[in-house]
């Protein structure tokens, strides 16, 4: 293995410098490279007519114009795993922030869709313990019937095995579930390119700033999810989406297969 210098000694002999101290490599790993950081992304497959025509199908729903009656929607879900304190977290005080002991106790995970409604700033966020088909049958009935009735949805989601419409008549009657299916017209990001989904955008702001800190129970995190998604809702925070279907044949060419 690879010691700091042996990484000096290396350094010279390759005649990158003439000379280097130990600590000048250690502050180099440390400040630039970080090895020990292995970044992970949604890596989208090379030349691939499916990625580019689903990537396209979104692009061009999302550079719509919408009328009265339509409203586009994002949909995504995420987990959060609940934790109990097994002993009494340190105050803040003066200087200094809040302590947790490192022991936690589990209790549950709870699944949570977000909804997003981009141009009007808008987006619910609904908790459950599951995910199953009758989850997400549920969720697209609140969709209609509560979140946008009278409205058209034009829904936007990735390809999870449960995000079809088709779990409406595992829920419901056949005509109720006609009835819902009805009124959304579905397009899905491709696989490996999720974020295209407007409602991932939401997510990593939910978990920066709601999620991120230990959460007991399904009370506790109905009601921090329910207030930050109030503050969100208050100040009308909308996705000033900018990436085009004419951006991405240009940004993206390696994705596309050649003629």
């Amino acid at each position: 293995s690879w010691t700091l210098a042996l990484l000096g000694g290396r350094l010279v002999e390759l005649k990158v410098v003439d000379a280097i101290s130990k600590e000048t490599v250690r502050r180099t790993l440390k400040n630039c490279v970080k090895p020990w950081l292995k970044p992970i992304w949604c890596l989208p497959p090379k030349a691939n007519a499916d990625f580019v025509y689903a990537m396209e199908d979104v692009l061009s729903v999302y550079q719509r114009d919408f009328a009265a009656d339509t409203v586009l929607v994002g949909m995504d879900e995420t987990s959060k795993q609940q934790t109990k304190e097994t002993r009494t977290p340190l105050a803040v005080r003066s200087g200094q922030p809040a302590i947790d002991d490192f022991e936690y106790e589990r209790n549950g995970t709870a699944n949570l869709f977000m909804v997003c409604a981009p141009l009007a700033g808008w987006r619910p966020v609904k908790v459950t313990d599951r995910r199953t088909r009758q989850d997400f049958a549920e969720l697209l009935k609140d969709l209609v019937d509560d979140y946008f009735p009278n409205k058209k949805i034009v829904l936007v989601m990735d390809n999870l095995n449960t995000h079809k419409l088709s779990v409406l008549y595992d829920r419901y009657e056949p005509a109720e579930a006609a009835r819902i299916a009805r009124q959304i017209e579905v397009h899905y990001t491709p696989k490996h390119g999720s974020w295209l989904n407007i409602a991932e955008i939401e997510i990593n702001v939910l978990t920066k700033q709601c999620l991120a800190r230990r959460i007991p129970d399904r009370e506790t995190m109905v009601r921090a999810v329910t207030a930050w998604q109030n503050r969100r809702n208050e100040a009308t925070k909308s996705v000033d989406w900018r990436f085009t279907t004419e951006k991405a044949r240009i940004k993206l060419k390696s994705l596309y297969p050649a003629i």
